[in-house]
């Protein structure tokens, strides 16, 4: 594991982990030019649990693979209005979530959007960065690559 100063060195795409979400591997853009990180997901459903506002959604965590999918909950700590790179604005849910990034493990802030057509299903933005990171933009995958079939079980029908 590659540290300069006590902070990490990322590629410009890692394997990152959500545990708290079920997500123990999924492919991330490390995006400098994002305030925000932002996680793929579809059927997203907002409903009230023991005074709690939360968020049910299904994420496909895996490029290119729109079949297999986990299916997540977390509290929702906010909405707000996010501008994407092309310009668009979009009222997203907010949640917080532990990420594992090599062998640091800490709370980020994630807003969910549908990210079916881009190249990356999570962005990791420069706030989950912050004095933890540093970027080689040369550089993929520093923190290694999972072995998928060994870290997840699919399912393939939404309920």
């Amino acid at each position: 594991m590659c540290k300069n100063n006590g902070q990490l060195i990322l590629g410009w795409r890692e394997w990152v982990a959500l545990p708290d979400l079920g997500l123990h591997a999924i492919k991330a853009k490390v995006d400098t030019g994002a305030r925000t990180s932002a996680l793929h997901a579809f059927n997203v459903e907002v409903y009230e649990e023991n005074g709690i506002e939360m968020v049910r959604f299904f994420v496909h965590p895996i490029q290119k693979d729109q079949e297999h999918y986990i299916e997540c909950t977390a509290p929702v700590i906010d909405r707000r209005q996010v501008t994407d790179s092309g310009g668009h604005r979009e009222l997203r849910y907010v949640i917080e979530t532990n990420v594992i990034i090599g062998d640091l493990h800490y709370p980020i802030e994630i807003t969910l959007t549908d990210r079916d057509t881009m190249r990356f299903r999570m962005l990791l933005g420069r706030s989950a960065m912050k004095n933890k990171i540093i970027v080689d933009s040369g550089a993929s995958f520093i923190c290694g690559q999972p072995d998928l079939g060994e870290v997840y079980t699919f399912k393939t029908e939404v309920d």
